[in-house]
């Protein structure tokens, strides 16, 4: 127990020093204090090197301002608050195309005017988590009106009727459901539903099937997770019924994971944490350089990605928080072993220790392959959010082991595996 405890105690220490390090980053060079919303194309150094707005980055930013103010005591910074507002009011105005339909852009110029869309529901995924975290730190009700009417129009999307989106239904396309689709909606469950049992009670159904839907993507024999596949569950041919991305299986399962706790499934938990975090960890980490691939072909066959091989950012953040939460829940030695591999790996090879935050892409062989720190797909999220659930969850398992004076060190072992 004592090693466990070092070893816990360190991480905490690594990981508190490093979010702190991670959100003056974005708070001293994200902020568009002329037009609201926040800059997220930004150099090593912080510095702006394009002014483009994209919808998804804004509503992130906005959700991890909000959820560390409301989670986190030190983050509980008056001017944290007033930067979420702004970039929350700012998509209020700018982020719908057509209002009052709720069609987001992708991509807003500086001053919010829509420069694309993306015919898919992920900008409109994180304006409701944005909106709804909003709702939370503030009270203010057109905040959740917003999520919930968004929420709505996401599961009519997905469905119902996808023709909102603007995709045509060509006959030539295959019918395939990517896993990142019932991701999503069970993430929004999730946020929508927390300590908020009448809308919990709303989207149960809505999310059991997300959670089946996922797990369809568990295919030959319970050997592989693949990304994609048919609407009836079975495999798919070709490179696209191939298709492997080890990021993606170990973030849905640390959401399936929550599912399962919230449940009180004992077998689901045991279920995912073999199929979606041992099995695409096995697969998906590189036995020379270390690290994870970002994509991977089930058959062995070369990846059509070009950046097949390289290291990104997110993956290592996803791995971080399920394997973590997978000792929490479980108390697995193998799952605390497997997040201290990822987190040492991700801490030496990412992290810039100069002028903070971290890099977001590497060569195979773990070196920088891009300096930038922000871009259309990288902002204030990934990064921030893996180490603000990573310190909640540490600070949880050392209070578990920590002795209470009137139970002793035997009444914190055996409490150890109830830590939440």
């Amino acid at each position: 127990m004592e090693k466990e405890q070092e070893t816990l105690q360190l991480w905490k220490d690594r990981v508190e020093q490093e979010l702190d390090r991670v959100v003056a980053f974005w708070t001293e060079h994200s902020h568009d204090r002329e037009l609201g919303g926040f800059f997220t194309c930004l150099g090593r150094d912080g510095q702006v090197y394009d002014d483009l707005k994209y919808v998804w980055l804004q509503g992130r930013q906005v959700w991890t301002y909000c959820r560390l103010y409301r989670k986190i005591e030190r983050f509980r910074r008056p001017e944290l608050l007033a930067a979420a507002k702004s970039g929350g009011d700012f998509l209020l105005r700018h982020a719908l195309v057509t209002p009052p339909e709720k069609k987001c852009a992708f991509v807003l110029t500086q001053d919010g005017r829509p420069v694309k869309v993306q015919r898919t529901i992920f900008s409109e995924c994180f304006y409701t988590m944005a909106m709804n975290e909003l709702w939370r730190v503030t009270g203010d009700t057109r905040y959740q009106s917003e999520a919930l009417e968004m929420m709505e129009q996401l599961v009519h999307w997905v469905q119902v009727d996808p023709s909102g989106l603007g995709r045509p239904q060509l006959p030539g396309a295959p019918n395939a459901e990517p896993m990142a689709v019932p991701m999503m909606l069970l993430c929004l469950v999730e946020q929508l539903g927390e300590a908020d049992m009448e809308l919990m009670a709303r989207y149960s159904e809505l999310g059991d099937w997300c959670a089946a839907r996922i797990l369809q993507h568990v295919q030959r024999d319970g050997s592989a997770v693949l990304e994609n596949v048919a609407g009836d569950g079975k495999e798919l041919a070709g490179c696209l019924g191939r298709h492997q991305n080890p990021g993606h299986a170990l973030e849905a399962g640390w959401f399936l994971l929550r599912y399962a706790a919230r449940k009180g499934d004992s077998e689901l938990q045991a279920y995912v944490v073999d199929k979606f975090l041992l099995l695409p960890f096995r697969s998906g980490w590189d036995p020379d350089h270390g690290g994870l691939f970002s994509f991977q072909d089930v058959d062995g066959l070369c990846p059509t990605q070009l950046e097949w091989a390289m290291k990104l950012w997110w993956p290592h953040c996803e791995a971080m928080i399920a394997f973590l939460m997978g000792y929490r829940d479980t108390g697995e030695p193998v799952l605390l072993r497997l997040f201290c591999q990822v987190a040492e790996y991700t801490f030496r090879q990412f992290r810039d220790p100069e002028h903070g935050e971290w890099f977001g892409y590497l060569n195979r062989d773990g070196k920088v392959a891009l300096t930038i720190k922000g871009g259309p797909f990288k902002g204030c999220f990934h990064v921030p959010r893996c180490l603000a659930m990573c310190e909640e969850m540490l600070d949880t398992l050392l209070n578990a082991l920590a002795p209470s004076p009137e139970l002793g060190v035997s009444a914190a072992v055996s409490t150890r595996k109830g830590a939440e």
